[in-house]
């Protein structure tokens, strides 16, 4: 774009422009160009060179839209010839050019601004966001102005009046201004009487006839009268002003000047009370009230502070000091006390005269001369009568009658305040606050010295009288009046003992030491050594601090304190100096960061009472008390490591231990801490690791708990931060648990130093009831929490372990064991917060040796033979030591083995021979069996012990592979927070769910043929009618047990017409709720005859599986809120753990797997590399990208090609529903090196591996792929040869494991990680018989591929876990279905009279457990948009069977014949089984699902499928079935009366007819 100044411009068109103009030649047909330049002014300049420019005319005003390099986009209002910015706002990020492209929309309301990055649509005026007329006003937005009448910022074509004066103020005009109310008048009211206030509100805009302006203060509303700027509102009545605020006179309240319902003005408005501000101010009522900001006067005579003109007739008035035109007025006119006349000091006991100085009492002339002085005594209001004495002017005193006071007091003065009425009711002001001061000459003042040293106003004397004390002077009688004081006496003098060097401050108390410090400045003596006293710790007669001389080692005196010409005063105590020596230093050294309890060992250390140490400088606070031959001090910090002198203070003489520094050391640092949990009786070993750990001198484990305050009575002591010692004494072990501040406990435990590098700690003994808030160690004056030393792992303390009695008739009875039995002993969480090798079992005084500990059970192995009981007398008792837990479970009894029968020789000789062989084989069998018991039992223990020991071997492998996966999953939680967990929309899982097998719903709409409009009409009458006939209960009841009795209506019929029926009635599941309880009902009733266990186990009849469709309609909302995020998370943990390990592409056995029939039993070496996806357009990326990017993916070296596409799609396609994913078999993996080298790779081409009729599949360890290497997924141009694909497309359903068969070619076997009739399991066979194997598995799995299994299954244990505890927790709102099931079951149980609980058990567990969540767990794409793997799958099942394992009543006990699947969860069942249990006692437990509730449920799911497609194919599938047995149900209904009385037969006659009337198809 050129651009040519020249204010009067001239042009010439030419046919050949000239070469210095080539303006124009590149947008005219023909060139311009100028022979003298155009030249303008410019009206605007910018920081930032143009880059886009817009312009709008609107509303009369041109505004220019400019964007700049800078990304800023400038609004700029031209008039005139001036142009001013009045906006600018960053669009896109800065540095980012506006592009040229600027466009208006068709309304000019919007501009869209493009950037390199973005597109922003921006209003070309923003007027709502300015909130009020100031702001709208301050933007300068030539488009915007405030509304006056609307009150709001608007266009000016969107406010109505906007062409009236005032209506549309606009910035720009010089007399726009907001509305505001200028004045006021008056500006407050009384709030007891109703008046006018007048506003001034200049350029108020005139209203039309018929509106009106009016006032809001607050909530009441006043009409408006306008002359002019004037606006007059009437006030509103008391009682409908707000109440004054607690402590206050007045109310502000908001006035404002209303249009309807929009505030044009505001202000705030006062309302005041007069009779408030009397009695809020008791002390001076009447300055008070003339002399508020109110217009409040006072009546005298009758004390009322009034808001009128004037008093009661014939009473004075005091004037408020608003008025200005009255003499009378203001705080000075008021009548008021002035101050005392006297003294303001009495003394108690003797009699006082008080008088009181009073001016303006003319006021009451007339009234009687009636006057009170009142004192406010502790617990006492004493009035005195008194009189008034007028002198001259208003002035007056007001004497008040003498009195003796005997106040109670317990200090030297008492300040009493004073105040006088008028009658005993009419308080007169006080100027200012009044009191008289009460004294005791006694108090304070305990000796002579003390009483002559008082004030002398005071006029106290020391009295002999009696009992010599300070008394006022008159109460002391002339002759008993003492002028000399006795002798000083000494009390006691501290310290006793002082460095020779002097300088000490020595103490010493006593009486009559002197009245000021003059007299013993000199009159202190120490073991006849001068010592100076010290004036600012001096206190009259009381105490004297001096300050030793110094002396010869070994002087020993009294003190002696002698005050001018009496007789000194001598202690009984003498002072010693002596010589403090230092002799050695324990410990040596410690750490750097201090904490270190030193230990000088000198002599005379007890030297002086100001004792202070220092290491290298360093304060060393000293632990009282100090010993004579002991000091001990804890060190500070240090900055820097090294050698620090130790130096000891007393008083001015300063003692260092050169031969023995202390040498700070580097802090000790904690690296590992284990095990992390205890139970809460504490006392568990935990080995601590770490460096410098041999400094510390008492390392301490510590709890800090939040404990309730039963747990602070039970436990706690009260914190002693440095409980004292005693000399001599060792150090006390801490105090279990102490009490911090903020309601804290700390209980802890001293560690023991075993090395430099390991500390042996025990778990502190905490409070059952208390919170966890922090466990750490403490190393000297270095805090580490637990956490920083155990890498992460925070400490846990879990409930104390609960063991049963070993006899089952109580503790006090004795346990018969036999011997060589193993003992088994149950409880409840034994392994929670301690291992098998901590714990200790003892059977008397020998040890019974553990075996194997799990979560319920503990088995040990007892001594050979009855040990000696510990206390050695009566049975040895059994206890189990954990920690600092003891349990003592009974006594233990041995049993001899039975001896056998042996009969007499004589009798032997006279039995048969029949008899002899009887017996023989009776004894035979007997121990036989015993043999049998015996070793099943022994197996099942060995089969737990063994199983313990490989969990144990797996442990750590299991850990890393655990926190791998963690990873893992926590990025996936990242990723699922943006693109959510792929669930299912409703309408997919409903037809899932109700017709699971067909992939979805298999009732598609048929396609209408020519023609067929009419007889399409007539069956979609029939259908609604076939429809509206279902709704009556008795015609589907009837229909459902007429089809379910025909013999040829197959189980498969009976659900595929439930799910049908579900479908056609749910937009009525309270009715289909009603139909499917009624249906129960009957079945319950059917069974309960027969075996009531077998109710629901199997769905055999309709109302079974609709009642599974019931199910999956109401926990829909629970899977998508609560249960569906665990489900995932297990499902996502199996995917990524089994695409760790090789999986065999034609076998479809891998590594990683819970079940063992899918377990790859050789050793295939492998490795894990890390591909670079090329995803973006041409790259078989998402659609949409603008640049290639390079995502990392995971595969193995192993993997086929068509399993490492299926993970590559998994990886960057992770946030994306499997079914909206490109299919593995459309795209092919190109593998990228450099800038030409492209090599498509597949599973089979020319490179494939034949030997002996056998064809490996090629791998990326075939193509030689490195890691790191660069792929892209194409579109495939030709059909691949894909294993996969063949096998995919050849399998049935349900068909999980691929056949050699299927992947033949030509005769050629297809291979992958390992050849079939390699298989270590199974007897060689030929490639095209496998599909006839067997497969055979051996009774017992061998260790190797055992452990395996196990490290797979402690990978995903917590995910198993969270999955269980999703589906089996209460903590969250139970699902109003599963109460109202539940309680429907209970119900039916008590009408038939059912009371076993095992029963009931049996049919919650098939209603619901086995029901749905086993279905869900086996089968997760019926929740989610994903593909499951055939592994996956093997796994899934595994994991349900454990779950409906965990569902039986039945005990569940393992050998060695035992399914693997139930031995790898043979330990965690039993926990499992308890929270079954647990859960259906919670639900019972909670309140009842009402019908009501149950009713409101049911009718917000109703309309989930309410706009169903295949609503009339359900329909006309539904009438299919009853059309084959049409007769039998016709007969049914005409054999019930009700039915003929209702005309159903009838009714489904008029279907039929329609619906068959020569019309087949819809």
């Amino acid at each position: 774009m050129c651009h040519a100044t020249q204010e009067t411009p001239l042009l010439h068109h030419f046919m050949d422009s000239p070469e210095s103009y080539p303006c124009g030649d590149e947008h005219t047909p023909s060139p311009i160009a100028g022979r003298q330049p155009l030249e303008a002014q410019p009206l605007l300049k910018l920081g930032q060179p143009v880059s886009a420019v817009a312009a709008l005319q609107a509303d009369g005003h041109m505004i220019a839209f400019l964007g700049d390099t800078q990304g800023q986009l400038h609004k700029v209002f031209l008039h005139g010839s001036q142009g001013q910015v009045y906006h600018s706002q960053q669009v896109g990020p800065p540095g980012s050019a506006i592009s040229p492209d600027l466009l208006l929309d068709s309304s000019d309301s919007h501009l869209y601004v493009l950037t390199a990055h973005q597109v922003d649509r921006m209003p070309v005026a923003a007027c709502p966001q300015f909130p009020d007329c100031a702001s709208c006003l301050q933007a300068q937005d030539p488009l915007c102005g405030w509304c006056v009448l609307q009150g709001r910022c608007t266009r000016k074509g969107q406010c109505r009046r906007a062409g009236q004066p005032n209506q549309w103020l606009w910035s720009y005009e010089e007399d726009s201004h907001c509305l505001h109310i200028q004045s006021l008048r008056p500006s407050h009211h009384p709030r007891q009487e109703q008046g006018q206030v007048t506003l001034s509100v200049p350029w108020l805009p005139i209203l039309d006839a018929d509106e009106y302006f009016h006032c809001a203060f607050g909530d009441y509303d006043s009409l408006a009268h306008v002359e002019g700027p004037y606006v007059a509102c009437v006030t509103p009545p008391q009682d409908q002003v707000p109440l004054n605020p607690p402590g206050t006179e007045h109310v502000t309240v908001p006035l404002a000047l209303m249009f309807e319902d929009v505030a044009v003005a505001a202000t705030n408005f006062s309302f005041y009370d007069c009779s408030a501000i009397q009695a809020l101010e008791a002390a001076a009522p009447c300055r008070a009230c003339v002399g508020s900001i109110w217009r409040c006067h006072w009546c005298p005579q009758s004390s009322h502070c009034v808001y009128g003109e004037h008093c009661p007739e014939g009473e004075r008035t005091v004037y408020s000091t608003q008025e200005v035109d009255v003499q009378v007025r203001g705080p000075g006119a008021c009548p008021q006390v002035e101050g005392l006349a006297g003294p303001h000091l009495v003394p108690v006991g003797w009699e006082s005269h008080l008088a009181l100085r009073v001016r303006n009492l003319q006021h009451f002339r007339g009234l009687p001369a009636s006057f009170h002085c009142w004192l406010e005594l502790p617990g006492e209001l004493l009035g005195l009568p008194a009189t008034l004495e007028e002198t001259a002017g208003d002035s007056g005193l007001i004497h008040c009658q003498a009195h003796q006071f005997y106040p109670s007091m317990s200090q030297r003065e008492l300040p009493v305040p004073i105040y006088v009425t008028q009658g005993e009711a009419q308080r007169l002001d006080n100027a200012h606050a009044l009191y008289v001061i009460l004294y005791d000459c006694a108090m304070g003042h305990p000796d002579c010295s003390h009483c002559q040293a008082a004030n002398r106003s005071l006029g106290c004397l020391w009295c002999a009288d009696g009992q010599p004390a300070c008394r006022y002077g008159p109460l002391c009688p002339p002759g008993a009046v003492e002028l000399l004081c006795p002798a000083p006496s000494i009390d006691a003098v501290e310290p006793l003992t002082g460095p020779p060097e002097g300088g000490l401050a020595l103490t010493i108390l006593g009486s009559n030491l002197g009245r000021a410090f003059a007299d013993v400045q000199y009159a202190v003596s120490v073991a006849s050594r001068p010592c100076s006293p010290e004036p600012s710790l001096y206190r009259t007669s009381a105490r004297i601090v001096c300050v030793t001389s110094p002396a010869p080692n070994g002087t020993t005196g009294p003190v002696q304190v002698a005050i001018k010409s009496q007789p000194p005063g001598i202690s009984s105590q003498h002072f010693t100096y002596q010589d403090p020596v230092l002799l050695s230093l324990s410990p040596r050294w410690g750490p750097q960061a201090g904490g270190t309890q030193l230990t000088i060992r000198g002599q005379h250390l007890q030297t002086g009472g100001n004792t202070s140490a220092f290491v290298g400088g360093q304060p060393c606070p000293i632990l009282e008390p100090v010993c004579p031959e002991a000091i001990v001090c804890r060190t500070r910090p240090q900055a820097v490591p090294g050698e620090a002198a130790v130096l000891v203070v007393f008083g001015h003489a300063q003692r260092t231990l050169l031969a023995n520094p202390f040498r700070y050391t580097a802090n000790p640092q904690l690296v590992a801490a284990e095990p992390s949990a205890s139970f809460r009786g504490g006392g568990r070993l935990i080995r601590v690791r770490g460096t410098g750990l041999d400094v510390v001198q008492r390392p301490l484990l510590s709890v800090w708990l939040e404990a309730d305050a039963e747990a602070q009575a039970s436990k706690a002591q009260p914190r002693d931060p440095e409980p004292r010692r005693s000399c001599g004494a060792p150090a006390a072990d801490p105090q279990a648990c102490i009490q911090l501040g903020g309601g804290l406990l700390q209980c802890s435990t001293v560690c023991s130093v075993n090395s430099s590098s390991l500390l042996l700690c025990w778990s502190p003994a905490v409070p059952d009831r208390a919170r966890l808030q922090r466990v750490f160690f403490t190393l000297d004056n270095v805090q580490v929490d637990f956490a920083s030393a155990s890498g992460g792992q925070g400490f846990l303390y879990q409930p104390n372990p609960r063991l049963a009695p070993l006899s089952r008739e109580g503790p006090a009875r004795p346990y018969r064991l036999k011997p060589g039995h193993i003992l088994d002993v149950e409880g409840e969480g034994l392994n929670l917060g301690i291992s098998k090798e901590e714990v200790r079992v003892h059977i008397g005084r020998s040890e019974c040796l553990v075996k194997t500990l799990t979560r319920t059970h503990l088995y040990c192995e007892p001594p050979a033979h009855a040990p000696q009981p510990a206390d050695g007398s009566g049975l040895p008792q059994f206890v189990v030591q954990m920690g600092n837990v003891r349990l003592a479970l009974g006594p233990v009894q041995y049993e001899a083995e039975p001896p056998l029968s042996a009969f007499p020789v004589e009798a032997q000789a006279g039995l048969g021979m029949g008899a002899a062989v009887l017996i023989a084989a009776v004894l035979l069998l007997t121990l036989m069996y015993r043999h049998k018991s015996k070793q099943a039992l022994r197996d099942y223990q060995k089969v737990l012990l063994q199983l313990e020991s490989l969990e144990t071997g797996v442990g750590d492998q299991c850990r890393k592979e655990f926190t791998d996966l963690m990873t893992e999953m926590t990025d996936l939680s990242s990723d699922l927070e943006a693109s959510g967990i792929p669930f299912l929309d409703y309408r997919t899982y409903a037809e899932r769910a109700f017709f699971p097998g067909h992939g979805g719903c298999p009732l598609q709409p048929k396609p209408e043929g020519p023609g067929e409009d009419g007889r399409c009409t007539t069956v979609h009458q029939g259908l609604t009618q076939l429809s509206n006939l279902l709704n009556s209960k008795l015609f589907l009841l009837t229909l459902i047990h007429t089809l379910e009795e025909q013999p040829s209506f197959s189980q498969r019929d009976r659900c595929h017409v439930a799910s049908l029926l579900s479908l056609a009635l749910h937009s009525k599941l309270e009715y289909l709720t009603d139909i499917m309880r009624t249906l129960l009902g009957d079945l319950a009733a059917h069974y309960v005859h027969r075996n009531p266990k077998l109710m629901l186990r199997r769905t055999e009849t309709m109302v079974e599986k609709l009642l599974t469709n019931w199910l999956s309609i109401c926990l829909y909302a629970f899977l998508r809120e609560v249960a569906g995020e665990p489900l995932y998370m297990l499902f996502r943990a199996i995917q990524y753990q089994v695409d760790k390990g090789p999986v065999d592409a034609v076998t479809g056995k891998a590594k990683r797997t819970l079940n063992d029939s899918r377990l790859l039993r050789e050793d295939v070496e492998f490795q894990p590399l890390t591909l670079m996806v090329l995803v973006g357009p041409g790259a078989g990326g998402a659609a949409g990208s603008s640049e290639v990017q390079r995502v990392p993916a995971r595969v193995l070296d192993t993997d086929t090609i068509t399993q490492v596409k299926e993970k590559v799609l998994d990886q960057v396609y992770k946030g994306t529903p499997f079914s909206q994913r490109p299919s593995v078999h459309a795209l092919d993996l190109e593998w990228r090196s450099g800038l030409a080298g492209h090599l498509t790779l597949s599973d089979e081409d020319l490179t494939s591996v034949t030997q002996n009729h056998w064809k490996r599949l090629n791998t990326l360890q075939h193509y030689k792929v490195p890691d790191g290497a660069t792929v892209g997924l194409i579109p495939q141009l030709h059909s691949g040869s894909s294993i996969s694909q063949s096998l995919a497309q050849r399998c049935p359903l349900g068909e999980n494991i691929p056949t050699l068969e299927d992947g033949e070619e030509g005769g050629v076997c297809l291979w992958h990680l390992v050849k079939a009739t390699e298989e270590p399991e199974g007897a060689k066979v030929r490639c095209s018989s496998l599909r006839e194997r067997e497969p055979a598995r051996a009774k017992a799995i061998p260790e190797i591929y055992l452990t395996r299994l196990l490290s797979m299954k402690g990978t995903l244990q917590k995910f198993v876990d969270d999955t269980f505890q999703a589906i089996l927790s209460v903590n969250r709102p139970i699902p109003i279905a599963v109460k109202y099931l539940f309680d429907l079951l209970d119900e039916l149980a008590e009408k038939h009279g059912i009371e076993d609980p095992g029963t009931l058990h049996i049919w919650k567990t098939n209603s619901l457990l086995l029901r749905f969540w086993v279905n869900a767990l086996k089968n997760p794409q019926l929740i989610f948009d994903v593909r499951v793997s055939d592994n996956v799958d093997a796994i899934l099942a595994v994991i349900a069977q454990t779950f409906i394992d965990s569902c039986t009543t039945s005990e569940h006990k393992v050998g060695r014949d035992s399914p693997v699947n139930k031995l790898l969860y043979a330990r965690e069942i039993p926990r499992y089984k308890q929270m079954v249990e647990r859960y259906y006692a919670d639900i019972r437990q909670s309140s009842p699902a009402s019908y009501q509730e149950m009713n409101s449920a049911l009718a917000e799911l109703s309309g989930s499928y309410t706009s169903a497609p295949h609503c009339l194919e359900a329909l006309q599938e539904l009438y299919n079935h009853i059309h084959r047995y049409y007769d039998q149900i016709i007969s049914a209904l005409e054999e019930d009366p009700v039915g003929q009385k209702l005309q159903l037969a009838c009714r489904l006659q008029q279907v039929a007819a329609l619906v068959e009337n020569k019309v087949t198809d819809l």
